[in-house]
């Protein structure tokens, strides 16, 4: 289904939950476009001021300077040129940013991805890793539990991180970037950078012309140029500082960001298509097993009946009915990829529990 609202160029729009994905794109003009199933999208319009409930995935398209407010997605969510301000209360999936002003974030239980902000960037708290980049304003991360790579940000910078940053900043005088890491930090920046550097760390390893290395430091205070922003570091593991642009190409202890040149765009859409395949295959696998197993069932029952002796081979099992209980072979176990997709699609309410355990049955070997 397809409604079409109109609401002014710069409409409120409040979104109070969405069960499934959402897709949120600006364009220009005075309506707003609303895609999916009518029987679970309720729509309450006052004025410019719009309130959205969808129990299912819902595709938008609003006005550029439409101001929006989220209070809960389930499932993941693509945010495209929106540019009259973003509060996010809660997303249980991946979030992907492009092309924004001002969004704010409470909690991302995913990974979470921006590209291109006219404005500032604030999270409270993200469950998987972070990838910015293109950032007019300040940045403010309160707590992320994986990896963070960031990349031209014109503001202030805050950030605290639980395993290995990867920076790459051309610092503003007057600007302050304070970075806290559970593993390590790569921070590089052009030849000619002003800043003054508090760097803690157990090792730290200044690739930059001019400044020696101090293989026992932990703790060092280096001034760049004029040192005219204030650039502080703390690093479980080791700190790494360069002025070469390809320095992340050789960084071996940086995992995914080494030798990305931090191009992270697409990032949160590959994982999510990847999610989606593997619950999409996992299910279809699941459905053959539960009819296969139903109908052995079936067949099971009807020929002890008889009293036949039979072995019955179904997919991967070959299973001994007879009625004098032959030992059966045991059963084989569902994969770790088919049981996550499983518990997803429970936890996204896209089946019930009850299902649940029969998809997780039939893939055992259970009836």
């Amino acid at each position: 289904m397809s409604k079409t609202i109109s609401a002014g160029r710069t409409p409120k729009i409040k979104i109070n939950t969405i069960s499934g994905d959402l897709s949120l794109v600006g364009w220009e003009g005075d309506d707003i476009l609303l895609k999916a199933d009518e029987e679970v999208l309720t729509i309450d319009q006052t004025g410019d001021d719009i309130q959205i409930t969808c129990e299912d995935d819902l595709s938008m398209r609003v006005p550029k300077g439409a101001g929006i407010i989220i209070n809960n997605i389930s499932g993941d969510a693509s945010i495209r040129g929106v540019l009259g301000g973003i509060e996010l209360k809660e997303i249980s999936g991946d979030l992907s940013v492009r092309d924004v002003n001002t969004i704010a974030v409470d909690t991302v239980h995913a990974d979470f991805s921006l590209r291109g902000a006219k404005g500032s960037l604030s999270i409270r708290k993200a469950n998987g890793d972070v990838s910015i980049r293109d950032v007019e304003g300040s940045v403010a991360l309160d707590s992320i539990s994986d990896d963070l790579a960031l990349r031209d940000v014109r503001g202030n910078v805050t950030a605290n991180v639980g395993e290995d940053v990867v920076l790459y900043l051309n610092p503003q005088p007057g600007n302050a970037y304070a970075v806290n890491a559970g593993d390590d930090i790569l921070l590089v920046m052009p030849p000619k950078a002003n800043a003054m550097l508090t760097l803690s760390a157990d090792e730290i390893d200044i690739d930059w012309e001019g400044v020696e290395n101090d293989g026992d430091a932990t703790s060092r205070v280096i001034t760049l140029g004029d040192g005219s922003a204030v650039v502080t570091l703390s690093a479980g593991g080791d700190i790494r500082i360069s002025d070469r642009s390809d320095a992340g190409d050789s960084a071996e202890d940086f995992g995914n960001f080494a030798g990305m040149g931090m191009d992270w765009s697409g990032f949160g859409e590959r994982i999510s298509r990847r999610v989606e395949q593997i619950a999409s295959r996992a299910q279809r696998k699941a459905d053959v097993a539960l009819r296969r197993a139903e109908q052995t069932a079936r067949d099971a029952e009807r020929k002890s009946r008889r009293g036949a002796k039979a072995v019955l081979s179904v997919g991967r099992w070959n299973w001994d009915i007879s009625p004098k209980g032959v030992p059966m072979p045991s059963k084989p176990q569902a994969s770790d990829e088919e049981r996550i997709a499983i518990l997803k699609m429970l936890q996204e309410k896209k089946i019930t529990a009850e299902q649940a355990e029969k998809l997780l049955a039939a893939l055992e070997g259970g009836s």
